[in-house]
C-alpha cells in the first residue's frame, strides 16, 4: 500500500483547485460587471445579465460542485462542505440575474389561475427580486463568516478567500440599494481572485509533487483543538463510540448549513419582507438539491439517522417554497386562505417530525434542540392555522430554526475538523438501550420477549420510502372535485415527495442493488406523478375526467404490475405487503375517477389508510436499522424463496476463512509461517502479506502483483513495544510523534539498520523497504494485530495487480487475485477506500517531516499531530 500504484488520479490530485478556480472565475466575473456599472453609470442590459447569470450557474455552480464530490471523496470535511455551499450560492445569483432580466421592471402582480399559457406572457408577473437576493445573501454571509473562521483551523489561505467572500456579498447586498457600494465590491472581489489563484496554483503544485512548494497550506492560522480542549469530557458523556468511517467526509454540517439559509429565507417571506417568492423558491430549491446531496453522503456512509433527517428537510422545504410560489404568484393570500383549510400534508410533516425528535433522545442536546425547532416549525406549517397568524407563527419557528441551525452548522464542522467535541453540543437525554426498550415495547408485550433482536432486514432508504408515499397520499386527500385552488395548491406536495424525491430514492437503491432495486420507488413515482398530472394539474391542462382515456388505460396497465410488486412484498415482510394492497385500492380509486364513477369518501379512506401504514413503516424502518435490530415489528414473509445459487457456486481459488473465526486467524498464520502469500484485510484497503522470515515470499509477492522492483515494500508490525525492544537509533520527538499516530493510518518512513533483523524481520531484511530506509506501520485493526502477534512482522503491499485500483472487499481480492494466492483473510468490506498516508521521517530532527503520499488521513491532520508534539517538545 506504500505505492501509488494502483490508486484513483482522483485520491492524489487536488479537487480544491476546481473548487477555487470556480469561485475566482466567478468573483471575476462579477468585479468586471462591477466597476464598468460605476465608470459608465449603465447597468448591464437584459444579454449581458442572461450571460453573466449562465457563466455564474456553469462556472461557479457546477465546476464547483464537481470540486465538492471530489473533496468529499477526499475525506475533506471543510473543503466539501465549502464548495457545495458556495456551488449553491453563485448558481442562486445567477439564476436570479436571468429571472431579473427576464423581467425587469415588474413588480408584484398576482397572476390569475387558470391555464398555464399565462406563464408565457412577457409580462407575466412582477418579480421584486432585489428583497429576495438580500434574504439570501445574508444567510449566505453569516455561513461564509463561520467557513472563513472555521478554514482557519486548516491553513492560511482558505481564511482570505473565504472572508474576502463574506465582505463582498455584504457589499454586493448593499449594492442593492446604493451603487457606491459596487465599487468596495469589485475591490474584494480582486482580492478573491488574487488569493484565489495563489491558492489553486500552491494546491496544483501540491497535487503534482506531492509535497508543499508554496507556502499556505499544511500549517493552520491556529490548532483546532485550541477551541474547545475543556469538552473533552462531554465526548465521552454521549456514551456512543461509532467506527470510524473516513470514506466520505462528514454531510451533517452542510445540512444544517442547508437548514440556515432556507430557514432565514423563509423569516424574512413570513416577516412580509418579501412580497413575492418566485425568486425565493429558487434560491430554496437550490440550497435544498445540496441538502439532498447531503443525505446521499449520509447513505454512503451508512448513517440511517441523517440520511433520513436530511432528506426530510430538504422535502420540507421544497414543498413550502413552492407553494407559497403558488400563493404569491397564482393565486393571491386571500384565496389561498380559503382552499388552504381541506389540506391536511401539514399534519404528516408534524408527526415524521415528532418521530426525528424521538429517535434524537439518545443523541447528543442540540440534535434534540434542532429536531425540537422544526417540531414547531411543521406545526406553525399546518395549513388549518389562519393565515395571518399563521404567517407570524411560522416566521418565530423558522427564526428559531435559523438559530439552531447556524449554531450546529459550526459546532459540527468544527467537531468533524478536529474529530472530537470541541464546541459543545450538549448530553444525551436518554442512553440507547433505554430507547431501544421504549421503541420495542410493543414488540415485548406481544411477543412476552425481554431479549433485543439481532440483526435486521430494514435497508437504509427505507424509512424515506414510506415517508414520500405516506406525504404523497395525505396531500392527496381533497375534499371535493371542485376546486382549483386547492388542487393547485396541492401539486407541489403530492408531486415532490411522490414522484420527484422518489426518483433520489430510486437512485439509492441501484446503488446497492437489494430486494426490490429501484421498481418499487420507480413505478410509484410515476403513479404519483400521473395523479398530480389529471387529477390536480388536469384543469390547467385542459384535461378531465370526461377525456381521460389514456389515464384509464394506464390504471388497468398499473393494476396489472402492481399484482407483481404485491407478490414480490409478500416475500419481503407484512407492511410493505399492506401497502402494496393499498396501493392497488389507491389505482382502483384512481381508475373510477377517470370513469367518473369515483365515490370520495372511498377515496379518502384509502389514502387515509395508505399513509397510516407507511407512517408506521418509516417510524419502524427508522428504528430498526438505526440500531441493527428489529425493534419494531414489520412481520415475517409469506413466502421465502430459496435460491439454488449455495450448490452451483464454483469453489473459491483458494482458502478462503473468516476473520472472526480463531480458526481462521490460525489457518492464515500457518500459511504465512510457511512461506506463503496471503489477502489480508487492514484498518485502510485489503493488502498482500508475506512473512519477513521467507525472502522467497516477498519476492513472490512482486511477481503475483507485477510490482516493479524499485518499489520498496513496507512491514507492519503490531504495537509500538516491539519496535522499542529492537532499540533502533529514534530520536525522542520521533518515538513522541510515532506514539500519536499509531496505531492508525499513517506510515512512518525511518533509516534503516541491523535493529531490524532484532524485530524479527530475519531473512528478508534486504528485501523490504530500501537500502536506507524503511517504512514501519501499527495497523489500527484487531485481527490484523492478532495475525501479527501469530507470525511477526509482515511485509506489506495493496492486494491489487500493478496500475490498477485497490481492492475494498475480500470479494475483490479473491476475483483478481485469488488463483495466485494460498489464501485470503475475509473481513467484508474495506474501512477505507484509500491506502494509509506516507511521511518520511528520516530527517524530523533536522528539517521536520514530508508527506510522501496523502492517504485516508488528511495531509493537514498530520501536520498538525507534528506540530503539537514539537510544541510540546520544545
Amino acid at each position: 500500500m506504500e505505492s501509488t500504484a494502483g490508486f484513483a488520479a482522483v485520491f492524489y490530485s487536488e479537487p480544491a483547485v476546481l473548487g477555487l478556480l470556480a469561485n475566482v472565475v466567478s468573483a471575476f466575473l462579477l468585479c468586471l460587471q462591477n466597476l464598468t456599472v460605476v465608470h459608465t453609470g449603465i447597468k448591464p442590459q437584459r444579454a449581458e445579465d442572461i450571460l453573466a447569470g449562465v457563466h455564474l450557474i456553469l462556472t461557479g455552480g457546477f465546476v464547483q460542485l464537481l470540486a465538492g464530490f471530489l473533496t468529499f471523496r477526499k475525506y475533506d470535511h471543510l473543503g466539501g462542505t465549502a464548495f457545495f455551499t458556495f456551488s449553491a450560492l453563485w448558481s442562486s445569483y445567477g439564476a436570479t440575474r436571468i429571472i431579473a432580466a427576464t423581467y425587469p421592471s415588474l413588480q408584484n402582480v398576482t397572476l390569475p389561475s387558470g391555464n398555464t399559457s399565462h406563464l408565457l406572457l412577457a409580462d407575466m408577473a412582477q418579480l421584486s427580486s432585489s428583497q429576495s437576493v438580500v434574504a439570501g445573501l445574508v444567510a449566505y454571509i453569516s455561513i461564509s463568516f463561520i467557513l472563513s473562521f472555521c478554514s482557519a483551523t486548516v491553513n492560511y489561505i482558505m481564511p482570505f478567500i473565504f472572508g474576502a467572500i463574506t465582505l463582498a456579498l455584504v457589499f454586493e447586498a448593499v449594492a442593492l440599494f446604493g451603487q457606491w457600494a459596487l465599487v468596495v465590491s469589485g475591490v474584494i472581489e480582486i482580492v478573491i481572485v488574487i488569493c484565489g489563484l495563489y491558492g489553486a496554483v500552491a494546491l496544483l503544485l501540491k497535487g503534482i509533487t506531492q509535497r508543499y512548494v508554496l507556502p499556505g497550506f499544511g500549517h493552520p492560522l491556529f490548532n483546532v483543538l485550541l477551541l474547545g480542549s475543556a469538552q473533552r469530557s462531554s465526548s465521552k458523556a454521549i456514551g456512543e463510540e461509532k467506527k470510524k468511517n473516513t470514506k466520505y467526509a462528514e454531510p451533517m454540517a452542510l445540512g444544517n448549513i442547508c437548514d440556515t439559509v432556507s430557514a432565514f429565507m423563509f423569516a424574512f417571506y413570513f416577516f412580509g419582507y418579501m412580497k413575492t417568492f418566485c425568486v425565493g423558491a429558487v434560491w430554496i430549491s437550490i440550497i435544498s438539491s445540496c441538502q439532498l446531496l447531503s443525505s446521499f453522503y449520509s447513505y454512503l456512509r451508512g448513517d440511517v439517522y441523517h440520511m433520513t433527517k436530511l432528506g426530510v428537510h430538504s422535502l420540507y422545504w421544497l414543498v413550502m417554497s413552492w407553494e407559497e410560489f403558488i400563493v404569491t404568484t397564482f393565486l393571491g393570500l386571500s384565496k389561498a386562505e380559503e382552499s388552504r383549510l381541506g389540506m391536511f400534508g401539514g399534519w404528516f410533516f408534524l408527526a415524521i417530525a415528532c418521530m426525528l425528535f424521538l429517535m434524537s433522545t439518545h443523541k447528543d442536546t442540540l440534535e434534540m434542540l434542532q429536531n425540537a425547532s422544526f417540531v414547531i416549525l411543521t406545526a406553525a406549517s399546518i395549513h388549518q392555522i389562519p393565515m395571518p397568524g399563521a404567517y407570524l407563527f411560522l416566521g418565530a419557528a423558522c427564526s428559531l430554526c435559523t438559530a439552531f441551525s447556524l449554531y450546529a452548522s459550526f459546532a459540527t464542522l468544527i467537531n468533524s475538523i478536529g474529530e472530537k467535541v470541541l464546541i459543545p453540543v450538549g448530553m444525551q437525554a436518554m442512553s440507547s438501550s433505554a430507547l431501544q426498550t421504549t421503541l420495542m415495547a410493543a414488540k415485548t408485550y406481544l411477543t412476552r420477549s425481554k431479549n433485543f433482536p439481532s440483526g435486521t432486514s430494514a435497508e437504509v432508504p427505507d424509512a424515506l420510502f414510506y415517508i414520500c408515499n405516506g406525504l404523497a397520499a395525505v396531500s392527496a386527500i381533497q375534499g371535493s372535485f371542485s376546486d382549483p385552488s386547492r388542487q393547485q395548491l396541492s401539486i407541489p406536495s403530492v408531486l415532490i415527495p411522490g414522484a420527484i424525491m422518489q426518483l433520489y430514492i430510486c437512485r439509492i437503491q441501484v446503488q446497492r442493488g437489494r430486494r426490490f432495486g429501484c421498481v418499487l420507488p420507480f413505478c410509484y413515482a410515476a403513479f404519483w406523478g400521473a395523479w398530480t398530472w389529471l387529477r390536480f394539474a388536469g384543469h390547467l391542462v385542459n384535461i378531465s375526467a370526461g377525456n381521460s382515456e389514456g389515464f384509464s388505460a394506464g390504471s388497468v396497465a398499473f393494476l396489472v404490475l402492481n399484482a407483481f410488486l404485491i407478490v414480490l412484498a409478500s416475500t419481503s415482510n407484512v407492511v410493505l405487503l399492506c401497502m402494496t394492497l393499498a396501493m392497488g385500492l389507491l389505482t382502483i380509486c384512481f381508475l373510477l375517477f377517470t370513469l367518473e364513477k369515483l365515490p370520495l369518501p372511498f377515496e379518502i379512506a384509502m389514502l387515509s389508510i395508505f399513509s397510516i401504514i407507511c407512517f408506521y413503516g418509516a417510524t419502524a424502518s427508522l428504528a430498526n436499522n438505526m440500531f441493527g435490530k428489529d425493534l419494531m415489528m414489520m412481520g415475517t414473509p409469506l413466502f421465502t424463496i430459496e435460491s439454488s445459487k449455495k450448490d452451483t457456486k464454483d469453489p473459491p481459488p483458494c482458502i478462503c476463512p473468516r476473520s472472526h473465526c480463531t480458526s481462521g486467524l490460525r489457518t492464515i498464520a500457518d500459511l504465512l509461517n510457511t512461506g506463503a502469500v496471503c489477502g489480508v484485510p487492514t484498518d485502510t484497503v485489503y493488502a498482500l502479506a508475506a512473512s519477513c522470515k521467507h525472502p522467497q515470499a516477498i519476492e513472490k509477492v512482486y511477481r503475483i502483483k507485477d510490482r516493479p522492483q524499485e518499489k520498496p515494500i513496507c512491514i507492519f508490525i503490531s504495537n509500538l513495544d516491539q519496535l522499542r525492544a529492537a532499540a533502533p537509533p529514534i530520536s525522542p520527538l520521533l518515538w513522541e510523534f510515532m506514539e500519536n499516530v499509531y496505531p492508525g493510518g499513517i506510515g512512518c518512513i525511518i533509516k534503516k539498520g541491523e535493529w531490524l533483523k532484532k524485530l524479527g524481520v530475519g531473512a528478508g531484511y534486504s528485501r523490504v523497504g530500501t537500502q536506507d530506509s524503511i517504512m514501519i506501520r501499527v495497523p489500527d485493526l484487531t485481527v490484523l494485530v492478532h495475525l501479527i502477534d501469530m507470525t511477526g512482522p509482515l511485509a506489506i503491499t495493496s492486494a491489487n495487480p500493478s496500475g490498477e485500483a485497490d481492492s475494498t472487499h475480500h470479494d475483490m481480492v479473491i476475483s483478481r487475485l485469488g488463483h495466485k494466492l494460498e489464501g485470503v483473510l475475509c473481513d467484508g468490506e474495506s474501512d477505507e477506500v484509500v491506502a494509509s498516508t506516507v511521511v518520511n521521517c528520516t530527517k524530523i530532527d533536522e528539517g521536520g517531516i514530508t508527506i510522501v503520499r496523502e492517504g485516508c488521513i488528511p495531509a493537514g491532520k498530520v501536520m498538525q499531530i507534528f506540530e503539537r508534539v514539537k510544541n510540546r517538545a520544545v
